[in-house]
């Protein structure tokens, strides 16, 4: 099976993702695995922050690698937290983690009717660090916030993205139904195609 380094150190994306590209033939591992730092993420756009990780990743490894840049964006916020949504809570005096990411969005749009927003994954991969035409996918699941937590399964923010067409939201689906429809997962299938596409030999 053929390696491939993620340049994210976050378990649930790994286990999506791995779940996904096995049967490519790729075997993902988490960069940590590898000693490998967090790279910096100083742009404001998912696909340049995504392209930096993969790129640092990469060049640490000597393997393929890649990288998945995703975040909420809220319509009542024009289009915030985006590429910030992991320290989003950090503003209100909050440490940084997923429980906290979910109640400081719960306080901050208690008096907000406008609940749109849209959970948004891009991914990059690139066959090494100096790939001069890396692979990008991205993904949108839209949806509204809900006012209270719903359902115990997946992080982040799933148990406030509620998903219409399927009347629940991410945390209350089976991973199988959350993969079908998530950000992630419409990104991993467009990579996956890419990949098979451009990179098989």
């Amino acid at each position: 099976m053929k390696q491939m380094v993620l340049a994210s150190n976050n378990k649930g994306k790994l286990r999506e993702l791995q779940a996904m590209f096995a049967p490519l033939g790729w075997q993902l591992i988490a960069q940590a695995e590898l000693n490998i730092p967090e790279a910096e993420e100083p742009f404001h756009t998912f696909v340049e922050n995504a392209l930096a990780k993969a790129r640092h990743a990469s060049r640490i490894s000597g393997l393929p690698a890649l990288a998945d840049d995703a975040g909420l964006c809220v319509d009542a916020f024009n289009g915030l937290p985006g590429v910030h949504t992991a320290f989003y809570c950090t503003q209100f005096g909050y440490e940084k983690s997923d429980d906290n990411n979910r109640r400081a969005l719960l306080e901050q749009m208690q008096n907000t009717n406008n609940r749109g927003a849209a959970l948004v994954s891009t991914l990059v991969a690139l066959r090494h660090a100096d790939d001069p035409e890396p692979l990008i996918a991205s993904g949108r699941a839209v949806g509204q916030i809900t006012r209270e937590l719903r359902g115990d399964k997946g992080f982040g923010f799933d148990p406030v993205m509620f998903i219409p067409e399927m009347n629940m939201t991410f945390a209350e689906m089976t991973e199988t139904e959350k993969n079908s429809r998530s950000h992630r997962g419409q990104a991993a299938r467009l990579m996956v195609e890419l990949m098979q596409q451009r990179w098989q030999t």
